[in-house]
């Protein structure tokens, strides 16, 4: 079977760092993803180094997903999609507190903008980026899916909670759509070849490319925000996941999709390792995997940060049959060698 056989899967934001790891394991598994992105949080080098993993040069329509002619166009000419996976979206916690209006019209505004024209073009299945924000800071812990959504400690996660209950009304009207909502925890790390990995532009908002910046002598030591919360160590904890592991389940999820039954379905699942590591704890396993020391300095606590969180994965390796199953050492030393890459280039 030639790559122009395979099933076509729109990747919206495939450039970004999520994104571009998932377009791997499409082509993987038998897939041909076909990327929409606006560059605006990610570089066309991406394609350099998916070209360099793949074998071949990939297929990219730089738009932004809120411009609706060019998103049908995109439909139109890229010959009949099998389904879509949305990650294009804003998604710094910081940030969204400082920019709030461009948060909801980035990641509502594409959100809408793409269903209608699913809708219209008649492409049934999308998986949908979502976050373990949602939840806001539980009262019990893992979460589950059944866990009450609660009121969002962000912007960022107030899009998220919005998102899904778009598509929960979509669906409930009838629309002939199916939909997976993929609530992430933390991802981490990088393909293991250092062809891609994070690379946030400007001053970075996420824990892991801080620490190999601050290692890489590109900046001072990691700020951790409050050792005060309470837990073991005073610092914040979250469920990290490896992203290869993060992208199989965007693939796994396709494919449970396909293999129901025709009508409409909308299903949520959680996305984590099930076990919870502090700030502290992250630190210690960066050092422990790559023999670098990071030095660490206490500042206040971040507006829009929660105590702790952590996902119960069942549901996703009973009915997906997907599970994680790489280690945060392993996340934190392909993350270096990412970093390292990098500064060689």
């Amino acid at each position: 079977m030639s790559f122009r056989d395979r099933p076509r899967i729109l990747v919206t934001g495939g450039t970004g760092f999520i994104g571009s790891h998932t377009v791997v394991d499409l082509v993987e598994q038998g897939f041909e993803p076909v990327l929409v992105d606006d560059l605006s949080n990610s570089e066309r080098s991406v394609l350099d180094g998916l070209e360099a993993i793949c074998g071949r040069r990939l297929e990219l329509h730089e738009i932004d997903c809120r411009d609706r002619a060019a998103l049908d166009r995109v439909l139109r000419e890229a010959g009949p999609i099998a389904g879509v996976i949305h990650f294009a979206a804003a998604k710094a916690v910081g940030e969204s507190q400082r920019r709030p209006l461009h948060y909801y019209s980035n990641n509502l505004g594409s959100l809408l903008t793409l269903v209608e024209a699913m809708i219209e073009h008649g492409v049934r299945d999308l998986v949908f980026s979502s976050s373990c924000t949602v939840y806001g800071q539980p009262g019990q812990l893992p979460v589950t899916e059944d866990t009450p959504l609660a009121e969002p400690a962000s912007v960022y996660g107030a899009t998220k909670q919005i998102g899904e209950r778009i598509l929960r009304d979509v669906v409930a009207s009838g629309a002939s759509l199916r939909v997976t909502l993929l609530r992430y925890f933390n991802p981490i790390g990088a393909h293991p070849s250092a062809r891609i990995g994070e690379l946030p532009l400007g001053d970075p908002q996420n824990l892991v490319p801080i620490i190999l910046q601050s290692a890489a002598g590109l900046r001072g030591p990691i700020r951790i925000f409050g050792d005060d919360w309470n837990t073991p160590d005073g610092t914040c904890i979250r469920d990290y996941i490896h992203v290869l592991d993060l992208a199989a389940a965007h693939v796994k999820s396709l494919e449970w999709m396909a293999r129901q039954a025709e009508g409409s379905l909308i299903e949520v699942f959680n996305v984590g390792t099930g076990r919870g590591r502090s700030v502290q704890e992250a630190l210690d396993a960066f050092e422990r995997a790559t023999g670098r020391r990071v030095e660490r300095e206490v500042g206040p606590r971040r507006p829009g940060d929660i105590e702790q969180i952590f996902a119960a994965c069942e549901k996703a390796e009973r009915t997906l049959g997907w599970k994680a199953t790489r280690s945060i050492e392993e996340a934190m030393r392909d993350a270096w060698a990412w970093q390292e890459a990098l500064g060689r280039r």
